[in-house]
């Protein structure tokens, strides 16, 4: 019995796999996974939007507003480089420099003493004497906004001519041209309105620092006129509290943490379900072509109809797991090759999957799944006798596993065991998608035992109904498989 089972699988492996289709859908992930970071690096837009300030009150806004950007890329690097200090424990470079200080938030003075000190370039020479070897380099992001100077289309001119040249500007996709505007009057401060002419939607966080430091600049002018200095006004005007910023190492946040963990359990839920929907359309594809070039009389003339029915289920498991260690290791390749935060995600990702318990638990469960749905797949491939039928009976089964899944999905991505999570852990059709998401959660030990058992009864007792059903609908082709019919192939099969 074992040697016509092994011999059927292997005919249903080597049938599905001369197929052009598995061929394609094996090659879309490493395809994906190859072509990800050149598209990536491709479109990725690292140039910075060119602003141009025309100033024509004769004061200092237009340098005001270079300072604050400037400094607020600054700034921004200094985040970023202390972030990775702390990624990869890299303080005793220098201790006392700002990059080494993590729970602050960055003030002038920090950013001044950044600049003093080299800015990026001075702290990676530090960094690099302590540098462990595999530790990738720091790459900063670079500048937001380019401050370039007023265009000649532009003097002299205001109002509606002002308007129409700077739109003139913007379309003529010059590699110079400014891609915002902003005009400060001749009259201003006593005529505070701005002007802002933009190629597209400003940010708004450009309108909202443009308009903090434009405030501060009128204030300081206000304040000079009543009899206070400027500088005075000036220092008045950026008194600011120096705040402490307690957060989580990069990777440590409670939210943070629960995603990483719940990657690859999400993966594996993900991927079985995938793998089914395609080995399904496989199997029910040679099912109706057995049927139709009316193989199945031979076939059933030198092996029993259960025979069959085991070695189509095992040939399916076997394509589904070839397919699933074929993307595992193109992922796993990717991963290796990939340095900077995916890399540092991986030892986190795998910490919910690496004991022997939860490791035989996966592969229960996922094979378990996998049965458990194929032989819904056989049993409709044995009673249609066309892909139309097939696809017809199909479609309802799909919808029906694969909704739920999808509210499954997203209630453990948000890090919640709802109401449905915990039905649908104990319900056998998406007991498998259950189980495997939640192990990135956590999940209890008497629910993986006593949700194994239950799903290993619903498969034994699958076993049964599904192979009277086959085995009644082999050979009765030309009948439409309606309930009625269905309910009296059973009795005859029994």
């Amino acid at each position: 019995m074992m040697n016509n089972i092994l011999l059927v699988a292997r005919r249903e492996f080597k049938q599905i796999l001369a197929m052009k289709s598995f061929w394609l859908t094996l090659l879309i992930l490493p395809v994906a996974l190859a072509l990800g970071p050149i598209l990536g690096e491709t479109l990725e837009d690292d140039e910075a939007t060119r602003v141009a300030v025309i100033d024509r009150s004769g004061g200092s806004a237009a340098a005001a507003l270079e300072a604050r950007f400037a400094f607020e890329d600054d700034r921004e690097t200094l985040r970023s480089l202390s972030r990775y200090v702390q990624r990869y424990d890299l303080e005793a470079a220098d201790p006392q420099a700002p990059w080494a200080q993590h729970d602050r938030w960055y003030t002038p003075a920090d950013v001044v003493g950044f600049r003093q000190a080299g800015g990026v370039d001075g702290a990676l020479e530090k960094i690099d004497s302590v540098k462990p070897e595999g530790v990738p380099e720091f790459e900063a992001d670079p500048p937001t906004y380019a401050f370039v100077d007023e265009p000649a289309q532009l003097d002299g001119l205001g109002g509606e001519a002002f308007a129409d040249a700077a739109q003139g500007l913007f379309d003529s996709d010059s590699d110079d041209a400014p891609e915002i505007v902003v005009l400060v009057g001749a009259n201003y401060p006593a005529d505070p309105r701005i002007g802002l002419y933009s190629a597209n939607q400003p940010r708004a966080s450009f309108v909202t620092t443009m308009q903090e430091v434009l405030t501060g600049d009128l204030r300081t002018r206000l304040l000079a006129e009543r009899g206070i200095s400027g500088a005075e006004a000036a220092a008045i005007q950026t008194a600011a509290p120096a705040i402490s910023v307690t957060t989580p190492p990069p990777g440590g946040g409670a939210r943070e943490a629960l995603l990483v963990r719940s990657i690859v359990p999400l993966a594996l839920a993900y991927i079985l379900m995938m793998s089914l929907m395609l080995s399904g359309s496989w199997m029910l594809q040679g099912s109706v072509e057995e049927r139709s070039n009316k193989l199945l009389e031979s076939l059933l003339a030198c092996i029993t109809p259960e025979e069959l029915m085991y070695g189509k289920l095992l040939g399916a498991l076997t394509v589904g797991l070839l397919m699933i260690a074929v993307w595992a290791g193109c992922a796993a390749g990717a991963a290796y090759a990939t340095q900077g935060v995916i890399s540092d995600m991986i030892r986190p990702a795998l910490e919910p999957v690496s004991s022997p318990g939860i490791i035989f638990a996966i592969l229960y469960f996922f094979i378990a799944g996998y049965v458990l749905i194929s032989a819904l797949f056989v049993a409709i491939g044995a009673m249609v006798d066309s892909m139309s039928e097939a696809q017809g009976y199909m479609m309802p089964v799909l919808l029906a596993i694969l909704l739920p899944i999808t509210f499954l999905l997203q209630a453990v991505i948000a890090g919640r065991e709802e109401l449905i999570v915990q039905v649908l852990t104990w319900v056998p059709l998406w007991t498998p998608f259950a189980v495997l998401a939640r192990l990135g959660m956590g999940i209890e030990t008497w629910v993986l035992f006593g949700t194994g058992a239950l799903l290993a009864v619903t498969i034994a007792l699958e076993m049964v109904f599904i192979g009277r059903l086959f085995r009644a609908s082999l050979l009765a082709t030309g009948q439409k498989p309606t309930l009625k019919r269905m309910l009296e192939r059973f009795r005859t099969a029994s």
